[in-house]
């Protein structure tokens, strides 16, 4: 049975980031900037995905491309250290969450977008 995160919508995880990005005063911007790094979408893109209320195994299947230093993203979120999380989509559903923890935690864009 796959975990209930893959088939739960985008949308509304997409609003508890930037939610969680808000409360620590950064912008709902900020969030996109760091999703479409991730993802590859553009802003349209990601509007079109929250719009469709795609859900999150759609959103990252449909991803035009994983940037390729998507792999630099390491750390603990919830627990786990995302650089060993096995499960492909579970680790691409954790990279995202963990770059929100870092806009949160006052991390600057540059050093969280792994240039």
């Amino acid at each position: 049975m796959k975990p209930r995160i893959f088939t739960t919508a985008f949308s509304k995880v997409y609003l508890l980031l930037v939610q969680k990005a808000e409360k620590k005063g950064r912008a709902k911007e900020e969030v996109d900037r760091a999703t479409c790094w991730l993802t590859g979408y553009d802003e349209q893109g990601l509007q079109a995905q929250i719009s469709k209320g795609v859900d999150f195994e759609t959103f990252f299947t449909e991803a035009p491309q994983i940037n390729p230093n998507a792999h630099k993203i390491t750390g603990v979120i919830c627990g786990v250290r995302v650089e060993e999380i096995e499960d492909p989509l579970m680790q691409k559903i954790r990279w995202l969450d963990k770059l929100v923890d870092e806009l949160a935690k006052g991390k600057p864009m540059e050093k969280i977008l792994r240039s």
